[in-house]
């Protein structure tokens, strides 16, 4: 009987223990009160908000349950989050269904993604959001 653990299986269980890690850390510290919480780099040499400004809020706010607080704190990222789940769904059947992969991640869909989260980038800081 061969009793080792295939290399795959170790790193699903160890990205299932990191991301129920995540969430149990996200859940209980707000971003918002907690002094040990990562602080935005781009925001605070430049003062404007980057892409990603507000995702630990973001995430906070969708571990409680609150979606409109959620949507307030980073609205692209709420949306994109559907995406970024697909995206890492189809990263993981890359061999199973190609085709899609090939599609996913194009260079058209790429750019486009780009495109969008710099057009975020400016829209969010123009409107103050």
């Amino acid at each position: 009987m061969n009793n080792q653990i295939k290399p795959r299986a170790l790193l699903v269980v160890s990205l299932i223990l990191v991301l129920l890690g995540g969430a149990v850390f996200y859940y209980l510290f707000d971003p918002m009160e907690s002094r040990f919480m990562p602080q935005c780099l781009f925001h605070r040499v430049t003062g404007l908000q980057c892409m990603g400004c507000g995702s630990q809020r973001m995430i906070h706010a969708l571990l409680h349950g609150n979606i409109a607080g959620a949507f307030a704190a980073n609205a692209f990222g709420l949306v994109l989050l559907p995406f970024i789940v697909f995206m890492i769904w189809t990263e993981t059947q890359r061999t199973k269904r190609p085709r899609l992969y090939q599609k996913v991640f194009s260079p058209i869909a790429i750019t486009t993604l780009i495109i969008l989260l710099i057009l975020w980038l400016v829209v969010r800081n123009i409107l103050g959001i």
